[in-house]
């Protein structure tokens, strides 16, 4: 038998016309807290003297090397403002840090056992997937007072199949609010169509067009608490904001994509080496 999905009609239908649903205590405090800690390991770990910065301000030209390996690996990546004028770090690398990605879920034990959670596999079976596969994982940290903004977008811009079919899970791992950072999202935005792409090819890494001009009168706060899932349509507008808080808004961000009948763009930014795992295949 297949598995089945979890989601109610009610459920599926804010998700249908605004483009986003939350899912409340989603992950237990056991969980949070299993990934926390490994990510405190890993970061212990990390040999710091390897920099990259993570901006989606100036990801043109911040990108090096580094983010374009990092599609199968786990790499870390600072925050734009860790660093002062001699390019030392203002505070430690914990403090410092902007993400840890791409692929968590490949590699490290801990994450890649809450990917194959039978909750997550039904969740994506109830928005219509036959054959899902994470296609990126990151630990996103959104640092106290350095946390940087992530302008308007859309993940289909980024993570594109033909025909599309992204969707975000946006896993907060502490309490995400206005002051520290939390997700907003323009209602309904998703039903415009996706409308540019960030490819990568002979001239390196960019959108094939401007980004439209967005009012933030459209846009709504994504408030949640440590558990809560958020999951996003790939071609809902959203955004976050600077953390100006004294407060952290850990989160681990997923990105799927459907592999039957859906083909991977060859021009995404995101190369790899070997295709993904599909966490379910359809009967």
């Amino acid at each position: 038998m297949g598995i089945r999905g979890n989601l109610t009609p009610q459920q599926l239908n804010f998700f249908n016309t605004q483009g986003y649903i939350v899912i409340e205590s989603f992950a237990s405090p056991e969980e949070i807290k299993g990934m926390r800690d490994r990510m405190d390991e890993l970061l212990s770990d990390f040999d710091c003297s390897v920099t990259s910065i993570f901006s989606t301000k100036n990801q043109k030209e911040s990108t090096d090397d580094h983010f374009f390996e990092s599609a199968d690996k786990v790499s870390f990546f600072f925050e734009e403002k860790a660093f002062d004028d001699d390019g030392k770090l203002k505070q430690s690398k914990q403090l410092s840090i902007n993400k840890v990605g791409h692929a968590l879920h490949e590699h490290e034990p801990v994450f890649k056992n809450f990917c194959g959670l039978g909750k997550l596999l039904s969740t994506l079976v109830s928005l219509g997937y036959k054959s899902p596969a994470i296609i990126q994982s990151m630990y996103i940290f959104k640092q106290p007072g350095i946390g940087g903004e992530v302008v308007p977008h859309q993940d289909n811009s980024f993570l594109y199949t033909n025909p599309t079919s992204c969707t975000g899970l946006w896993l907060a791992l502490e309490d995400a609010t206005v002051v520290n950072g939390c997700l907003w999202a323009i209602p309904g935005s998703h039903k415009n169509g996706l409308v540019r792409r960030f490819i990568r090819d002979e001239n390196g890494v960019h959108f094939d067009r401007p980004s439209p001009d967005y009012d933030q009168k459209d846009f709504v706060s994504i408030e949640v608490k440590a558990g809560s899932m958020v999951v996003i349509h790939g071609d809902l507008i959203h955004q976050s904001f600077e953390n100006q808080s004294s407060k952290s808004r850990h989160a681990l961000s997923l990105h799927v994509v459907d592999t039957k009948d859906h083909v991977w763009a060859s021009d995404n930014w995101l190369g790899r080496r070997v295709d993904p795992e599909p966490l379910y295949v359809s009967p």
